[in-house]
């Protein structure tokens, strides 16, 4: 496949948050973009806005004639979320089109390009967008691929004048495999995906194959602790060849100093919350410090780095009431986010909102699950959201709750999330979760900042 003949490109799955990136790019570099997905959403409706036509119908006819036979300048991708069954995967595969994974495009766009990999269970989204930020604020410059919506840019792909590229490296469906990136980082490796590896010793090995992929020359930054060998390994609360140092909070907003053999940067400011986020931000650090970028600079793109949408991200932040989003859904995901919100806040009264994502991941994880969500004061637990599974007997938000030690808990709808928020004051709130749970963000907005 050559990049430079594609003149239009379906995707199916356009939704998705990666599937988007892409079709951003091509319709960038001016192709015809169509697309289909399930249902509408806040991103779908912005890619329409962007010029990109979109069917919220499985049906053969609404696709635009120009895809109905294969040539060398159309290209289909697929996400593998997207049922077997399909008509219109089916249909395209009949005519003769050979359908492309997200992962294999993006393997063959950043194949030619100095490649930035951000690879992890947890945390990648957020260092990606972070490397991404400071490359872009100090002038350095790149393109990105991420997966979430940065909220300095307020979209998931940067387009950049030079051959640097961050991607964000998934590794569900070993998709992270097409990429040879240059410098890789591995922010974590905990258990997660089981349904798609069997069990963690497929998925460590499939993080070793990743990293085993860095070309000749390049360097992998590795979290410390992680049974995989690097270059360089960087941690946020210990020693390690470059680690962060005398981390605290000042008038609610994180500092730390940045140690590298004997070189120190003193007294960084982070304009994103958490302690997790500080590890990410030396991962980050150190990657502008290879590619040369000046200490000053970095400081400065950290302070005005604003984060990714529904990554610790603060909704209603006023004297008399706190509302944060975030997407944590595995369980350290959920202990670094209600750890830092401690560290924070120690003194008001913690509620959180969660909603379960997937049967198998909380069947897996659920005395993870119980020990993390009994951190809450008041925890409001919802339904598990399956996205693409069917239910699993006995799996459920009741036998999750029944583990919970939290003083206050209860299962809940959406709806009585609502009527609590309504009726009580809620001096420190909390929506956690990957799956609908973000529908909940703007009436809880509404109705928090009304009170």
């Amino acid at each position: 496949m050559k990049i430079d003949a594609i003149k239009q490109v379906y995707l199916i799955g356009i939704g998705g948050i990666g599937m988007s990136g892409l079709a951003r790019y091509f319709a960038h570099l001016g192709c015809v973009v169509n697309g289909y997905d399930r249902k509408e959403t806040e991103l779908t409706k912005k890619l329409v806005s962007e010029g990109i036509v979109i069917s919220y119908v499985d049906e053969v006819d609404t696709l635009d004639p120009i895809f109905s036979c294969s040539n060398e300048e159309t290209l289909i991708i697929f996400t593998p979320a997207i049922p077997k069954d399909s008509k219109i995967k089916h249909f395209l595969e009949a005519v003769g089109h050979t359908l492309h994974k997200r992962s294999e495009v993006l393997g063959i766009i950043s194949e030619s390009r100095f490649t930035i990999g951000v690879a992890g269970t947890h945390g990648k989204t957020t260092t990606s967008t972070m490397v991404a930020h400071i490359l872009k604020d100090s002038g350095f410059d790149c393109s990105a691929f991420l997966g979430g919506i940065s909220s300095n840019y307020d979209t998931n792909v940067l387009y950049g004048n030079n051959n640097v590229v961050v991607v964000e490296a998934d590794e569900y469906d070993r998709s992270f495999l097409t990429l040879h990136p240059n410098i890789a980082i591995v922010t974590s490796a905990d258990a997660d995906h089981l349904d798609i590896y069997g069990d963690a010793g497929q998925l460590l090995a499939s993080f070793q194959m990743y990293l085993d992929r860095v070309v000749d020359g390049g360097t992998r930054i590795v979290k410390k602790g992680l049974p995989f060998d690097g270059e360089i390994s960087y941690s946020g609360h210990e020693v390690a060849d470059v680690y962060a140092s005398h981390v605290h909070v000042r008038d609610g907003e994180f500092y730390f100093d940045y140690i590298s053999g004997t070189t120190k940067i003193v007294d960084i400011h982070l304009g994103l919350p958490g302690t997790h986020n500080v590890e990410n931000a030396v991962a980050a650090i150190t990657v502008a410090r290879i590619l040369g970028i000046e200490d000053d600079k970095i400081k400065s793109a950290l302070t005005n780095f604003k984060g990714v949408k529904r990554r610790f991200e603060y909704i209603v932040r006023n004297q008399s009431a706190i509302y944060i989003d975030d997407y944590a859904h595995h369980p350290e995901e959920l202990r670094a986010f209600l750890s830092s919100m401690r560290k924070l806040y120690p003194n008001k009264k913690l509620t959180v909102v969660f909603q379960p994502h997937l049967f198998t991941r909380t069947r897996d994880f659920i005395d993870g699950f119980a020990e993390v969500l009994s951190m809450a004061d008041r925890l409001l637990l919802m339904e598990i959201y399956p996205a693409r599974e069917l239910p699993i007997e006995g799996v459920n938000s009741s036998w999750l709750l029944s583990k919970i030690t939290a003083p206050e808990k209860a299962i809940v709808t959406a709806e009585e999330v609502l009527a609590i928020a309504k009726t009580e004051k809620l001096e420190l709130l909390v929506t956690v979760g990957a799956g609908d749970i973000d529908k909940l963000v703007k009436p809880l907005k509404e109705i928090i900042e009304h009170a």
